[in-house]
């Protein structure tokens, strides 16, 4: 029987993975049980393990300006240590990454191929961990991007505007900024087929189809859960400085699904309708 082992398994994307691996033999590790950037730590942790998941990430994205060491030592030196251990137990690695790898300037969506160019601390030791763990048994290694995640666990966009819409009478929130939301347990299920189907290794994007602004998201979040969506206000970034500059276009195109064979995830209202209105994610 294939033996998993999730890293971060404490967190919101790691909590769903650990989840959908229900009935397998799989074993969850938090950062209180494993510290990732701990290379002897993760070379004992990884012994005896066929697939590892990788959802352990430092993802403060203001407080990696003023602390980019720290935000290394997780998503670039983690991911190199996790990318060498399982390069020598010969298992395999899905790890996750981010949209924050581009720098938002782009039209299209980007390919899964296009090249890096992070203008933020935090997006920055993400692409240094992509870098490593595809330097290190690439025919086993997965990378797989996610982007506007929300979902039961943790704090995310998604349970903010419930808990706003439940003190405020109306909130601004801004329309040039693009992405695509995406649930988590959507991420979750989708990793798991794409490791089941024999797939090549490479890098995926794990998004929910189709897009939408912050604004749009919250509009579609008060409609879903039954609230007026004039209550959401339009605004633009400048009325939001923040230490890390947000990527205006963060879509990501999801063309290597059909070369392995793979349906893409599904659009993002869908997920949205079915995470609020089936009690997944329930509002303050």
């Amino acid at each position: 029987m294939t033996k998993y082992l999730v890293t971060g398994a404490h967190g919101m994307l790691g909590r769903d993975v650990v989840a959908a691996l229900a009935g397998r033999e799989v074993t969850g590790l938090g950062r209180a049980d494993l510290d990732i950037a701990d290379a002897a730590a993760v070379r004992e942790a990884v012994d005896g393990y066929d697939v590892v998941i990788n959802t352990a990430a430092y993802t403060r994205v203001d407080d990696a300006e003023t602390d980019e060491d720290a935000a290394f030592a997780v998503n670039a030196t983690g991911a190199d240590n996790l990318a060498i251990a399982t390069a020598e137990t010969g298992a395999t690695l899905a790890h996750f990454s981010t949209d924050y790898v581009f720098d938002g300037t782009a039209s299209s969506p980007y390919p899964e191929e296009a090249p890096t160019h992070a203008v933020t601390a935090y997006g920055r030791t993400k692409a240094a961990g992509e870098a490593f763990v595809r330097q290190h048994g690439p025919a086993r290694t997965f990378v797989i991007r996610v982007a506007y995640l929300y979902g039961q666990h943790g704090g995310n966009f998604v349970t903010t505007m419930l808990r706003l819409a439940a003190q405020r009478d109306s909130l601004s929130v801004v329309t040039d900024q693009r992405g695509q939301p995406t649930w988590t347990k959507d991420v979750a299920a989708q990793t798991l087929a794409l490791l089941d189907s024999g797939a090549p290794a490479g890098v995926y994007h794990a998004t929910n189809s189709g897009s939408a602004s912050w604004f749009e998201f919250a509009r579609a979040i008060f409609e879903t859960r039954g609230l007026d969506p004039e209550r959401v206000l339009p605004t633009d970034s400048a009325h939001y400085v923040q230490r890390a500059p947000r990527p205006a276009y963060s879509v990501l195109g999801h063309d290597a699904w059909a070369r392995a064979g793979l349906a893409p995830m599904r659009e993002w209202r869908d997920a949205l309708r079915e995470a609020l209105e089936g009690g997944a994610i329930n509002a303050p």
